[in-house]
């Protein structure tokens, strides 16, 4: 999605109390409250009030992360959170979705960012040309001199 799919009309916290006031009883100000605790568990805490165009790029992931996460799913779904992040942002996506991870909630994540992702992950799968070349813990991935190897040969390839 663009702008992390984000209502241009919408503040951040409407954004995020948008499923709450679709699939649940909460009155508005609960919603509120729930969306203000999402924003504030991705870093956003005070800035509720702000429309998607006066916030940055990763801020705008990060709202689109607290949305995701308004109804408390079990699995959350990503697909290359930190595309077109600077390196900094990139490790704060990185340790937003590992804190997510570890308080219970389960990550399915496409990326290609694959060493600092097989540093955080639990399970990893390495895929050349579309096949499941590997599977293992991302510990193990990050140290199979074969995975390496085909890691190294794809930057090569894309250089």
């Amino acid at each position: 999605y663009q702008n992390a799919a984000l209502f241009s009309s919408m503040t951040l916290a409407e954004n995020v109390m948008l499923p709450l006031e679709e699939y649940t009883e909460l009155s508005p100000a609960e919603a509120r409250q729930v969306a203000s605790l999402k924003l504030g568990l991705v870093g956003l805490a005070g800035f509720e009030d702000y429309l998607h165009a006066q916030i940055s790029g990763g801020m705008r992931k990060r709202a689109g992360l607290a949305r995701a996460m308004a109804l408390d799913p079990e699995i959350l779904f990503f697909d290359e959170p930190s595309a077109g992040l600077s390196p900094a942002l990139q490790d704060e996506v990185f340790i937003r979705c590992h804190k997510i991870n570890q308080a219970g909630v389960s990550i399915v994540m496409v990326e290609q960012n694959a060493s600092r992702c097989l540093q955080i992950c639990h399970r990893g799968y390495v895929l050349d040309q579309g096949t499941n070349a590997y599977s293992d813990t991302g510990r193990n991935l990050l140290h199979d001199p074969k995975v390496i190897e085909l890691y190294l040969g794809t930057l090569a390839r894309v250089d």
